[in-house]
C-alpha cells in the first residue's frame, strides 16, 4: 500500500505580506476620498433595482452580519438619490366642521403648511379684534335697537287695537298671571263683581259673550309672540351674520386670492368663512369667558395653564392648522431612520389633556410618526427593533399593504377605553421601505411569515469579504484615508496601510481575501492613531498599527494565555516533540467575542480485539457536538472502506480527548 506524501505547512504559507509596489502613495493624505464601497456589488445592484421599481411589494431587507456597514452604505446610497427627487407635499389636519371627530387632511407645496399655519393664526388673532369692533360699533347697536323696538311696536300696537275693541264693548284688559282678562266697565271704572250681579241676565249674557270673544283673540295674539320672538332671532342673527360678513370676507378673500392655486384650501377657507359667520355670537361669548378666566387666575403656577390648550377658546382652536409634516427646509425627498420603531413612532399617536377629571383632544394634538415623514420618500428601520415592539411589526405591514397611513391607538384597537376620540382622514401612503438585519432574522421571516415575501420582494445581501486583488487593496488604501479624514484622525503611512491590509485578511481566515467589516477596521484605525499620538508620531505608521492589534490582543487573551500557563506547567499533557503510536495532538478553535484562539488537545486511540467499532468516547458521555460526531463516524467510514473490504475487522478502537472538561 502507498503512502501519499504530506507537504509541510510553513509559516510563510499562513501569512501573506502585502506588496507595497500595490500602493502608489506615502500617505493616505496624497489620495482622494473613496466615494464607493468595496465588495458590495450584489447588495448596490439589489438597492438599485428595489428603489428604482415603481411596483407594490418591492421593498427591501438589507440582511448582512452587524458591522458590515449596511446602514452607512444604504444611507448614503438613499440620500445620494433622494436628493435629485422632487421634495413632497406638506401635510397638514384641520377642523371638519361637519363631522368634527373625522379631521381633514391638506396637501400642500413643500414650504406651504407652515405658511398656512401663520395665516390661520394671524387670521385667528385678527377675528378677536375686529369681531369685538364690528359688534361694539354705535351702527350696529343702533340697528340692534331698532330690531327689537320694530316688535316691540308691533305687540304694542296690536295689543292697542285689542284694548280699544275692549273699550268699544265697555271692557278692560287685565294682566293676570295665567295672561290677558276681560272685565266690565262703567264710566271707566271696573264693575266690581256684586254689582255686576245686578245687571239683568241678558246684560250678563251679553258681556260674557263679549268676553269670551276677545279672549279668543287674545289667546291667537299670544301664540303669535313666540313667532314674532323668533322673527326678532332671526333679524338679530341676520344682522350677525351680515356684519360678519363685512367684517371676514375682506380678511378670507385674501386668503383665498393666495392659495388660489390649491383648491383644497380654498374650499376649507369657504367653510372656515360660513362657519364664522354662523357662529359669531359664540366666538364673542367664549373670548369674553377667556379672559375673565385669565384675569381671574394669579400670578405664577396658573399663568402657565392659562396660556395653554385649556385655557385657549375651543371655537378659536378650531380655525387653527395643525402641520404634520413640514418640507420647507428639504431639498429633496426625504430619507428617515427611526431608531425607536413603537407602534406610535411609526403610525403616529394622538395626545390628550387632563383636564377637570377628563381626557381632551382634537386635531391639533395629532402628533406624527415616521412613516409621516418619510411618505414621499424612504425609510430605514433596523427588523429587529421592529420585531421587538408591541403591535408594530403588524402595523408596518398592514400599512404598506392598504398604502394608507391610519392613525390609531392601541386602546381603541383593543378596546381598552370606550371614550369617544379623533379619528383622523387616513393619509396615502407612498414610501419605500428598507429593513436591515441579520440572516438569520430575514429567513425566519421568508419561512415564518406568509406576508414578508409579499412585502419585502427585495433581498439586498451584504458580503463580509471582498477578493484580494491589488485593485480592491488601492480601493483599501482610499477607504483608511476617507475614516481618516471623516473622524479627524491622523493619516496613514504605506507600511501602516499595508498592515492593516494584511490585518484585514488575518480577521476572514483567509490570505485571498479582504475583510469589509467596516466596524472592526474603523475600530483598528481609530487604536492605530491613539497609538501614534502616544507614541509622539504626526503619521500612523506600521508599528503603531501592530501595536494596536498587540494591545486588542492583549484585552482579550486571558482565556487564551492561562491555558498555555496551564501547557507549560505540566498541568495539560501536551508531547512537543517525538512520536508516539496511537497518540496525535489535535487543535481546536475557541470564539469568545471577536477572539478567538487555538486549544491543542492530546487524542489517543486504543485498539482490541473486537467487532469493528469505533467507540467515540466523547460521545458516549455526550461531550461531543454534531461537527465532532460527525468527524468520528467519517473516520469509522473510511477505515472499514480501508481495511474491510473483503472481509470485516476483528478489532475495536476507542477515541478520546485527554483531560478534556468540556464539550468538544
Amino acid at each position: 500500500m502507498q503512502v501519499k506524501q504530506v507537504a509541510e505547512l510553513k509559516p510563510e504559507s499562513l501569512y501573506h505580506r502585502c506588496d507595497l509596489q500595490d500602493l502608489s502613495f506615502e500617505t493616505t493624505e496624497e489620495i482622494e476620498d473613496l466615494t464607493e464601497f468595496i465588495g458590495q456589488p450584489r447588495a448596490l445592484e439589489a438597492l438599485r433595482f428595489g428603489v428604482g421599481i415603481d411596483s407594490e411589494g418591492f421593498n427591501v431587507f438589507a440582511l448582512g452580519n452587524p458591522g458590515t456597514g449596511k446602514h452607512t452604505f444604504i444611507r448614503q446610497f438613499l440620500e445620494s438619490r433622494a436628493g435629485t427627487e422632487e421634495v413632497p407635499p406638506d401635510l397638514c389636519y384641520v377642523n371638519n366642521f361637519e363631522e368634527p371627530h373625522k379631521p381633514k387632511i391638506l396637501r400642500l407645496k413643500a414650504g406651504r403648511g407652515k405658511e398656512l399655519f401663520q395665516d390661520m393664526e394671524k387670521l385667528v388673532e385678527e377675528l378677536r379684534n375686529a369681531l369685538r369692533a364690528a359688534f361694539e360699533n354705535e351702527e350696529y347697536q343702533n340697528r340692534q335697537r331698532t330690531i327689537a323696538q320694530e316688535i316691540q311696536e308691533q305687540q304694542q300696537h296690536i295689543f292697542e287695537d285689542l284694548q280699544k275693541k275692549a273699550d268699544e264693548k265697555n271692557l278692560t284688559v287685565l294682566r293676570t298671571p295665567a295672561g290677558l282678562a276681560f272685565a266690565p266697565t262703567h264710566d271707566g271704572e271696573v264693575v266690581p263683581p256684586d254689582e255686576f250681579k245686578k245687571l239683568s241676565q241678558e246684560e250678563q249674557d251679553r258681556i260674557k259673550h263679549d268676553a269670551e270673544e276677545l279672549q279668543q283673540e287674545s289667546q291667537k295674539i299670544l301664540q303669535k309672540i313666540p313667532v314674532w320672538e323668533r322673527e326678532m332671532r332671526e333679524k338679530l342673527k341676520e344682522l350677525n351674520r351680515e356684519v360678519t360678513g363685512y367684517t371676514v370676507g375682506p380678511l378670507i378673500n385674501e386668503l383665498r386670492n393666495k392659495y388660489e392655486d390649491a383648491p383644497e384650501v380654498v374650499s376649507y377657507l369657504n367653510v372656515v368663512e360660513k362657519d364664522i359667520i354662523d357662529n359669531a355670537q359664540a366666538l364673542l361669548q367664549s373670548q369674553g369667558a377667556q379672559e375673565q378666566g385669565q384675569k381671574a387666575i394669579p400670578s405664577g403656577a396658573g399663568s402657565q395653564a392659562a396660556g395653554g390648550a385649556a385655557a385657549e377658546s375651543p371655537q378659536l382652536r378650531q380655525y387653527r392648522v395643525n402641520v404634520l409634516v413640514d418640507h420647507g427646509e428639504s431639498k429633496g425627498a426625504p430619507v428617515v431612520y427611526e431608531d425607536n420603531p413603537s407602534l406610535q413612532n411609526l403610525v403616529g399617536r394622538l395626545e390628550h389633556l387632563a383636564s377637570m377629571g377628563m381626557l381632551l383632544t382634537d386635531f391639533n394634538m395629532i402628533r406624527p410618526g415616521a412613516l409621516h415623514r418619510a411618505n414621499g420618500g424612504y425609510l430605514v428601520l433596523d427588523a429587529m427593533k421592529v420585531l421587538m415592539q408591541p403591535f408594530a411589526w403588524e402595523a408596518l405591514k398592514r400599512t404598506l399593504k392598504s398604502r394608507e397611513l391610519k392613525i390609531e391607538s392601541v386602546s381603541q384597537m383593543y378596546g381598552f377605553i370606550s371614550t369617544v376620540s379623533v379619528e383622523p382622514e387616513p393619509v396615502s401612503l407612498d414610501v419605500k421601505v428598507t429593513l436591515l438585519g441579520p440572516p438569520m432574522i430575514y429567513y425566519l421571516l421568508r419561512y415564518r411569515d406568509p406576508e414578508f415575501g409579499q412585502l419585502f420582494k427585495v433581498a439586498a445581501d451584504f458580503d463580509m469579504e471582498v477578493d484580494r486583488t491589488p485593485e480592491n487593496v488601492g480601493l483599501y488604501g482610499r477607504l483608511i484615508g476617507t475614516v481618516a479624514r471623516k473622524e479627524g484622525l491622523r493619516h496613514f503611512n504605506r507600511e501602516a496601510v499595508a498592515r492593516i491590509v494584511e490585518r484585514s485578511a488575518r480577521m476572514v481566515g483567509d490570505g485571498e481575501k479582504l475583510s469589509v467589516h467596516m466596524q472592526q477596521i474603523t475600530d483598528l484605525l481609530r487604536e492605530a492613531n491613539y497609538w501614534a499620538g502616544e507614541n509622539g508620531n504626526g503619521t500612523v505608521t506600521a508599528p503603531d498599527v501592530q501595536q494596536a492589534v498587540d494591545a486588542w490582543i492583549y484585552r482579550s487573551d486571558r482565556v487564551r494565555e492561562r491555558m498555555q500557563e496551564q501547557i507549560q506547567r505540566g498541568l495539560i499533557l501536551i508531547d512537543t516533540e517525538g512520536r508516539k503510536v496511537g497518540q496525535i495532538n489535535g487543535l481546536s478553535v475557541i470564539q469568545l467575542g471577536e477572539f478567538a484562539f487555538g486549544r491543542p488537545s492530546r487524542i489517543t486511540a486504543r485498539v482490541r480485539m473486537g467487532k469493528g467499532e469505533v467507540v467515540d468516547i466523547e460521545r458516549e458521555v455526550d461531550m461531543g457536538g454534531p461537527i465532532h460526531s460527525k468527524g468520528v463516524l467519517i473516520l469509522a467510514g473510511f477505515l472499514g472502506e480501508r481495511y474491510a473490504t473483503d472481509q470485516p475487522l476483528s478489532l475495536s478502537a476507542s477515541l478520546v480527548f485527554e483531560q478534556s472538561y468540556s464539550g468538544i
